[in-house]
């Protein structure tokens, strides 16, 4: 059996080590000395000590009259309150009611303008403008399709590849959907028993040829843009 070498090492220094933890820690650690015990109020924060250019600073000027200070006495006006109190209610703009509307029986009565009833909001200057920040991200996808779309040319060209155009792209929608018609005549031109096997074979092959013109009718109208390998 295996045996290491360190092994008499190790252990004399494990029971070395484990002599120094029996009295709860090393022998060496300074033992607090009793006088420095916890007192109260030891661990509270204090407050710096205020300094004298704070005590000699004036306090600010209050905005209420001080108990010290006494009313000016003995100032009289010569206008005439009453005079001026009609002439400027006789030439004053009539208050106008403010609009209300009443939702029950009983009268009670709310304020229009903050119901939602009035259209305020209809009437803003910006109202239908479509929003700065809905107009730059179009842009910013605009242009982000147009570096794309330059990138694929790029990458098309250096393959070989072409671009259809809207022309060919119809032009070929309309044939495929032309032989779809034609499978399509032929299937209802079979028999209503299919009893032989070359009618089966039949029947399944041109099923297999009508979801197949399908399948391509469905892809070139999902995509307006079709690369081809050029020939």
């Amino acid at each position: 059996r295996y045996i290491s070498t360190f092994r008499p090492s190790v252990k004399r220094e494990a029971e070395k080590n484990k002599a120094q933890w029996k009295t709860m820690g090393p022998a060496k650690v300074a033992v607090p000395s009793p006088k420095n015990f916890l007192q109260k109020h030891s661990k509270e924060p204090k407050l710096p000590a205020r300094k004298k250019e704070q005590d000699s600073k004036k306090l600010p000027a209050l905005s209420v009259p001080r108990r010290t200070d006494h009313p000016v006495m003995g100032i009289q006006s010569k206008k005439n309150f009453i005079n001026t109190n009609a002439v400027a209610a006789i030439t004053g703009l009539p208050k106008k009611p403010q609009p209300i509307y009443v939702d029950r029986r009983q009268g009670d009565k709310y304020l229009l303008e903050t119901s939602g009833l009035v259209p305020k909001y209809i009437k803003k200057k910006d109202y239908g403008v479509t929003p700065k920040y809905v107009t730059r991200r179009n842009e910013e996808m605009k242009r982000a399709q147009k570096e794309y779309e330059a990138g694929i040319l790029e990458h098309l060209k250096k393959r070989a590849m072409k671009r259809l155009s809207d022309e060919e792209r119809r032009s070929l929608l309309q044939g495929l959907k032309k032989n779809w018609e034609e499978v399509y005549r032929e299937f209802q031109g079979l028999s209503v028993e299919i009893d032989t096997i070359p009618k089966k074979i039949y029947k399944e092959k041109l099923e297999t040829q009508m979801k197949q013109l399908e399948h391509d009718i469905e892809v070139i109208e999902k995509h307006k843009v079709i690369y081809i390998a050029n020939e």
